[in-house]
């Protein structure tokens, strides 16, 4: 399996993206598989890529062949702080349908003076007590200008509060497919709990395929949607309800990926069981591209029904809300 060692930046890659080699002509064993995923290099202060090769060692932990804990333990950080959403976070709704969800601590603090664009709604017979936009604010066009404004001067006034302000806009949907109420700046979504919807999948998977891998058109275009996995992950003021869509792609065995963009340092290719065992037993990897990767491993095989929790942790991957 191909791992990317992405330089430490601000923000995260949101595509996680399974590839599959085919052997090299002449060459042995079972096909390799490339998973397109990122980690947090600070976070692994020390922690090389030897000790990755050797923690991925089937002889590392004899015993353990079975034993998904470490896989559990992924799922649950991806979902850390759900029990929190009822009581700290309010619905944002738009036109009588739910967008996203505000923590209360926010709004009080950052998005109540702004009165003339954001109205706080103590009690409603539908919705209970819920936040909305200004009813002036009658089009996606206007509401866009407007709450982008009020992003930016949040931005100004204090930095770190909504870090990695690119001016990238997400559609601002109640559902997956439903027609855009307004758009938002990307860093600003996990604040107002909206679902990362609207974009086109496939145009961005071709699209980070050339940025993150050098892997042309020709190729990315054979990729094929296999499923979605999907969490929720409440971190102080930021609510993410994350779906994230999953693509095999099966490349050359002599295909040699190359990045484009400067955004990551360097590639190494694992064989894929050694790849589970580093999901298992470290933390490597970020957390939802462990579980882009646990779906691989599902669909592939490398996890059966004789693991104890198999359903459970099947089931698991898809905690969040898809609808």
């Amino acid at each position: 399996m191909m791992v990317i060692n992405p330089l430490p930046l601000p923000n995260k890659i949101r595509f996680s993206l399974p590839f599959l080699y085919k052997p090299i002509r002449g060459g042995g064993g079972r096909s390799s598989c490339s998973a397109f995923t990122c980690h947090s290099v600070s976070s692994l202060t020390g922690f090389t890529w030897d000790d990755v090769v050797q923690a991925s060692l089937p002889d590392y932990a004899p015993n353990d062949s079975s034993d998904l804990s470490g896989f559990f333990d992924k799922i649950k950080y991806c979902n850390r702080g759900s029990s929190e959403i009822k009581s700290e976070f309010i619905p944002l709704v738009i036109e009588d349908q739910i967008v996203g969800y505000i923590h209360n601590g926010f709004f009080d603090n950052y998005l109540r003076r702004f009165k003339d664009v954001f109205v706080f709604v103590p009690s409603d017979s539908r919705f209970g007590t819920n936040v909305t936009l200004n009813k002036t604010l009658s089009t996606p066009e206007e509401r866009t200008r407007v709450v982008g404004k009020v992003i930016k001067c949040l931005a100004e006034e204090e930095r770190e509060l909504i870090p990695g302000i690119r001016n990238e806009l997400y559609p601002v949907t109640p559902s997956f497919g439903s027609p855009p109420y307004f758009s938002l700046e990307r860093a600003a979504a996990p604040y107002f709990g909206i679902k990362p919807h609207g974009m086109s999948c496939v145009a961005n998977l071709i699209k980070e395929c050339e940025e993150e891998a050098g892997i042309p058109l020709s190729l990315s275009n054979q990729a094929m949607s296999v499923g979605a996995v999907s969490y929720v992950d409440v971190d102080g003021y930021r609510y993410k309800r994350d779906v994230l869509f999953c693509y095999d792609l099966e490349l050359p065995g002599d295909f040699i990926p190359k990045n484009q963009d400067g955004e990551v340092e360097s590639f190494k290719l694992i064989p894929v069981e050694n790849v589970a065992n580093v999901i298992r037993r470290t933390h490597f990897f970020k957390p939802n591209c462990s579980l882009v990767i646990m779906d691989f491993l599902f669909r592939h095989g490398y996890i059966s029904p004789e693991c104890l929790g198999y359903l459970d942790l099947l089931q698991s991957l898809r905690s969040g809300d898809t609808s």
